[in-house]
């Protein structure tokens, strides 16, 4: 069926200094845990599904500032895709190509988006990079005709 739910359960940002010079930023993003979830929607219908831990974190490098997220994510899927998922971390921590894909889609998605916010609030330069608008540089002939 697909991510039925996304929560923030921690959000963490420290600046240590001002940003000075060349700054390198790195993005991370992990998934920590999956465990079972069963979804209520209504007195007679149940779901399966999976609750995924996940921890962002943005890195600020010389040592500047370090913002961390970390939360849950709701996946709902048939009870034979949920035991596969399930039986799969158990033994390797790895998930499908598919699964894996979606979810960290959109704990990237969400956690840059929450990431720029809080940087923004510190005075940091944005941990993703931002479109610029560029002056172009046409030359433009004259015609006299």
């Amino acid at each position: 069926m697909g991510i039925l739910g996304f929560n923030f359960l921690k959000m963490n940002a420290e600046r240590l200094s001002a940003p000075v010079g060349k700054i390198q930023i790195s993005n991370n993003a992990s998934i920590k845990d999956i465990t079972e979830a069963e979804f209520n929607f209504g007195p007679k219908s149940k779901q399966s599904g999976i609750r995924f831990t996940f921890q962002f974190t943005s890195q600020y490098s010389p040592n500047i500032a370090t913002i961390e997220l970390a939360g849950e994510l709701l996946y709902s899927a048939d009870a034979k895709k949920c035991k596969d998922i399930l039986s799969a971390w158990k033994k390797k921590e790895k998930l499908s190509q598919d699964v894996l894909t979606e979810v960290l889609n959109l704990i990237m998605m969400r956690c840059n988006v929450e990431a720029l916010l809080l940087s923004k609030e510190l005075n940091l330069p944005p941990p993703i990079q931002l479109p610029r608008i560029t002056e172009s540089q046409h030359e433009t002939k004259d015609y006299i005709g």
